[in-house]
C-alpha cells in the first residue's frame, strides 16, 4: 500500500509539473498575442492614415511643375 501512494505521489509531482508548464506557456501566448493586437491596431490606425493622406483634396495639390 505504502509503495502505491508513493508512485501515486511521484505521478502527482509530474502532473502538476506539466500543469506549471502549462500555465506558464498560457501566460507568455496571452502576452505575445496581446503585443500582436497592439501592432495590428497600430498598423490599421497607421495605414487610415495613409489613406486619408493619398486621398486629399486635389485642388489643395500645387500644379505639377510642367505646368
Amino acid at each position: 500500500m505504502e509503495e502505491r501512494i508513493t508512485e501515486l505521489e511521484v505521478r502527482l509531482a509530474f502532473v502538476d509539473d506539466t500543469v506549471n508548464g502549462l500555465s506558464s506557456a498560457d501566460a507568455e501566448i496571452a502576452r505575445r498575442l496581446d503585443l500582436l493586437e497592439r501592432a495590428l491596431r497600430d498598423l490599421r490606425s497607421d495605414l487610415v492614415n495613409m489613406r486619408a493622406g493619398i486621398g486629399g483634396d486635389a485642388a489643395s495639390e500645387p500644379p505639377p511643375p510642367h505646368y
